[in-house]
């Protein structure tokens, strides 16, 4: 797997690149010392995993991952112990806590690895829509998740916000629906309206609605309206 370090201080940095050294499935592709350059280095370089300080001059790790569109698997590395609660309520991969212990760098690979076999591996390419298999990292006020874009139903426009739906949450993250729905693999996601995208895995009923337009019943309860305009697509795309 190929992984990139990020941390500001280049003695952590050096430090783990050492350790890693006895554990041939990770390559280190690259070491950033803030998020901005950890940013231009993951869209150039699209690695397979971070290990990821929190707290660095500038943006955090946490702002890091608000700014990408897809995020690989995380191992946040923090010398502060109250980060690491919050780093497994937005479902990181593991955290390890400096110095890090060759053992329990030990334990975090091999849970890297299982991750690895439980996941369809993915070519990536420059222009790659976002599908299924994608995961999110989604932050609303002091929560954040980390979410497979499976477990998403639907988004929902409010204003210059994006509601999120899954689970039971429905955070809200700052993006238009058009940029989104730019992003996404439309053979996964519908543009049912102006207001709506919804996952088409999700889909458990269909039915007529007014002026010739589609409500779409979703697993959960959640109903969608298709506009007109596009229930003639979506018949097509449901094949029905």
């Amino acid at each position: 797997m190929r992984a990139l370090i990020v941390d500001d201080e280049r003695l952590a940095r050096k430090e783990l690149m050492k350790l890693l050294e006895d554990h041939s499935a990770i390559e280190v592709v690259g070491e950033a010392q803030n998020a901005d350059e950890a940013f231009e280095m993951i869209e150039t370089l699209n690695p397979d995993l971070l290990f990821l300080d929190i707290q660095m001059p500038g943006k955090t790790g946490f702002q890091l991952l608000e700014m990408l569109d897809s995020v690989p698997l995380v191992v946040f590395t923090t010398a502060y112990d109250e980060y690491a609660l919050k780093a497994f309520d937005v479902s990181a991969l593991d955290y390890l806590l400096k110095p890090i212990q060759p053992e329990r760098l030990s334990e975090t690979i091999q849970k890297i690895l299982q991750k690895e076999k439980e996941k369809k591996e993915i070519i990536a390419n420059g222009d790659k829509k976002l599908g299924l298999n994608d995961q999110v990292f989604v932050k609303d006020g002091d929560r954040c998740w980390f979410v497979s874009l499976s477990n998403v139903r639907m988004f929902e426009s409010d204003g210059n916000y994006i509601k999120v739906y899954f689970d039971t949450n429905k955070p809200m993250i700052h993006k238009s629906l058009n940029a989104l729905d730019e992003k996404l693999d439309e053979r996964a996601f519908f543009r049912a309206s102006r207001k709506h995208i919804v996952n088409l895995s999700w889909v458990e009923g269909i039915e007529p609605w007014f002026n010739g337009g589609l409500m779409v019943r979703l697993r959960g309860g959640d109903k969608v309206e298709v506009s007109r305009r596009q229930a003639a697509k979506f018949k097509d795309m449901m094949s029905l």
